[in-house]
């Protein structure tokens, strides 16, 4: 099977977050499964500056085509990517393609490269990867382009994929307002991650004296320091739970959460600010870890909780996280992301070593039997066929 994916930001690093990483993951398991993965994309290369690699390239089999961006800026600003000669580019691409997968929803990139996919008529899958909601940031700019351009493009897409059973309930309320009378296939595949990545860390012994952590219990944030990522409640919860020997690390690029943690944690050596860390530098946080915490909101399945629990670490995770069976696999705790509730479960666990064992041990187990790339890819090839089998017998289409 021949795919063309439609992303934003490709690249493998970790400047962009869950979705890039996702994206990245899915393609090339596809590429592992034998088909045939093009991936359309921009120079995006941070928030700030572009990408330092060639207009096109294979990467684990996988051909990546790059057109730049009009503006840097704007993605810096507003998360938009400016794509220049996309619709061009796409159109030269699409040749013997059987399906084309776009990632989010609200994109430039998505508004024109689906026209041609649709003239071609071949079948058109988006995942949103949690971006439907307004309230995951940029409301104003979301509900100006669901105003003036959603609706259109909603009535292109044949399936929508949703990476939790909220996400997909989302997009049905999304879709019934957007495009009333449109039908598209509604469907849940998660996240996943490469086992063999987290199978083997680094050593946690450098990443622990860099920040003079000593032998103390760790918990580990580890994302964007945005505030739907709880992380002013995290820091509140850690120092009310008045762990002396214990420490908090938020590890991550500043996204607007900063200035409120900032006051509540100076002067307390407890609680450690990383900055952004690379490739290797996540892989060391997470092997010097003992636990990992995301009270977040408005999450579709953060890649990042499925990453700490493929380190074998426990987790505590909010209900916004949409991981309820790392409670039910007693992989860790899901509580509500308030300071009570997220300082029990971070007393509770930091001060029990046999417990956090045996929850990071379920952890592992748990995303070995469900979230692996590649199982999710072989969900996404069955969509495929589904997909084009519709094409073949219109009348049993959704």
């Amino acid at each position: 099977m021949r795919v063309l994916h439609v992303t934003p930001y490709y690249a493998p690093a970790y400047a962009f977050g869950g979705v890039t990483r996702a994206v990245e993951g899915l393609t090339l398991a596809l590429a592992r499964a034998g088909h045939e993965v093009l991936v359309l994309t921009t120079d995006a290369g941070s928030q700030n500056a572009r990408l330092e690699a060639p207009p096109e390239e294979t990467r684990g089999g996988v051909r990546v085509v790059r057109v730049p961006n009009l503006s840097v800026r704007a993605r810096g600003r507003f998360n938009l990517s400016t794509p220049l000669g996309m619709r061009r580019r796409a159109e030269r691409l699409l040749a013997g393609v059987d399906v084309v997968h776009c990632h989010e929803f609200r994109t430039l990139d998505n508004w024109l490269v689906t026209p041609p996919v649709r003239r071609l008529n071949l079948p058109l899958v988006l995942s949103p990867h949690g971006t439907l909601t307004l309230q995951t940031g940029r409301g104003g700019l979301k509900a100006l382009w669901d105003r003036l351009l959603s609706p259109a493009m909603a009535r292109r897409f044949a399936a929508v994929v949703g990476l939790a059973e909220a996400e997909t309930d989302d997009a049905r309320a999304a879709w019934s307002r957007f495009a009333p009378g449109h039908a598209p296939h509604f469907l849940t595949i998660p996240n996943g991650v490469d086992l063999e990545t987290f199978a083997a860390l680094p050593d946690g012994r450098a990443f622990r004296a860099r920040y003079g952590l000593g032998d103390a219990p760790v918990c580990l944030f580890l994302g964007r320091l945005h505030p739907r990522k709880g992380v002013e409640a995290l820091t509140r919860a850690f120092l009310a739970a008045n762990l002396p020997a214990a420490r908090l690390i938020l590890a991550g690029p500043d996204d607007g959460a900063l200035a409120a943690v900032q006051p509540l944690i100076a002067g307390d050596p407890r609680v450690v600010l990383t900055g952004y860390l690379d490739d290797r530098e996540r892989l060391e946080a997470l092997a010097a870890a003992d636990l990992f915490a995301l009270p977040a909101v408005g999450e579709g399945l953060p890649m990042a909780a499925l990453e700490a629990m493929a380190s074998g670490l426990p987790v505590i995770l909010s209900p916004g996280c949409n991981l309820p069976e790392a409670a039910e696999r007693d992989a860790g705790l899901v509580v509500e992301a308030a300071v009570e509730p997220l300082a029990a479960a971070l007393w509770l666990l930091l001060t029990d070593r046999a417990r956090r064992v045996t929850m990071g041990t379920n952890a592992r187990a748990l995303v070995r039997d469900r979230f692996t790339w590649d199982q999710v890819a072989g969900q996404y090839v069955a969509l495929y066929a589904t997909l084009k089998a519709d094409l073949r017998n219109p009348s049993g289409a959704a």
